[in-house]
């Protein structure tokens, strides 16, 4: 083959008109990302985009708004049970999957109601 793959650069998760302000309360407030500026082009769309790791989440307004329940973005985290606590300490709720062998996991919904797994790698 003469291409491959070398990673994501973003992921897009939608949510409802008017979600910026919930969007910036939950991704970096609560989970502590960096708000990273959209391109000038791309501003009158609404949304916000957030650094996570070297990639990006990208929160895109979606007019016909349904929250994504079965897919989902899985984000590595060093410190999970960390993080699991200070989501725990303000009120969010986990949700336990099914164990992978390797790694332990947990999901929320972020504020639209869309999953969100986070994982860690033992």
């Amino acid at each position: 083959m003469s291409f491959s793959f070398s990673g994501i650069d973003h992921i897009q998760i939608a949510g409802p008109k008017g979600c910026e302000e919930d969007a910036r309360l939950f991704y970096e407030g609560l989970l502590g990302m960096d708000e990273i500026p959209k391109p000038e082009n791309l501003r009158a769309r609404g949304g916000c985009w957030f650094q996570c790791g070297y990639q990006e989440i990208h929160i895109g307004v979606q007019e016909d708004f349904l929250p994504a329940k079965k897919a989902h973005p899985g984000i590595l985290v060093k410190g999970l049970l960390e993080l699991r606590k200070r989501l725990e300490d303000e009120g969010v709720v986990i949700k336990e999957d099914a164990p992978i062998e390797g790694r332990i996991r947990f999901s929320v919904n972020d504020p639209f109601g869309n999953k969100i797994e986070f994982l860690e790698m033992l």
